[in-house]
């Protein structure tokens, strides 16, 4: 129950910052950055691209920029002395697409930020909910997200 309860907190912390960027909008399409982490860097965003793109269109978004990022795997297998057991995870501010985001946000390119779910940013309720925040009160930005946040409902 919890965990729903914070993924509701989370979606109404995005919606708040949604409404305060349409309210300051004139009557022109809102410009979003399409951003997808994929798994690897053999992995190409184009599935995530149409997905994006789809979306963008469903609500009448404009894509200013497509900016993607490679995810650095956690290791879960811990070899002794082993480099390959030595995973790092990047949080979102430290990888480069994102700050590109963050830049293109600050300098008014773009209004808000269209991901396909939350882990696009991070799976850390405390880190995604600080992501939200800066976006809203630091870029006057939103974070629009195809799967909201809320945890579907065990069948």
């Amino acid at each position: 129950m919890k965990r729903r309860s914070r993924a509701g907190q989370l979606r109404g912390l995005r919606q708040h910052f949604y409404r305060q960027t349409v309210g300051a909008q004139a009557d022109q399409p809102l410009r979003v950055l399409a951003y997808s982490l994929v798994p690897s860097p053999r992995a190409r965003p184009d599935e995530d691209w149409g997905t994006l793109q789809a979306e963008a269109d469903q609500l009448g978004y404009a894509i200013a920029a497509r900016l993607h990022d490679v995810a650095v795997p956690v290791t879960t297998t811990y070899l002794p002395a082993s480099s390959a057991s030595q995973g790092v995870y990047t949080p979102p501010w430290d990888r480069p697409g994102w700050r590109e985001a963050e830049r293109q946000l600050r300098e008014g390119l773009a209004d808000g930020v269209l991901v396909l779910d939350r882990h696009n940013i991070s799976s850390d309720d405390d880190e995604y909910h600080a992501v939200i925040k800066h976006l809203g009160e630091h870029c006057r930005a939103f974070l629009h997200l195809v799967i909201s946040e809320e945890p579907v409902a065990p069948t």
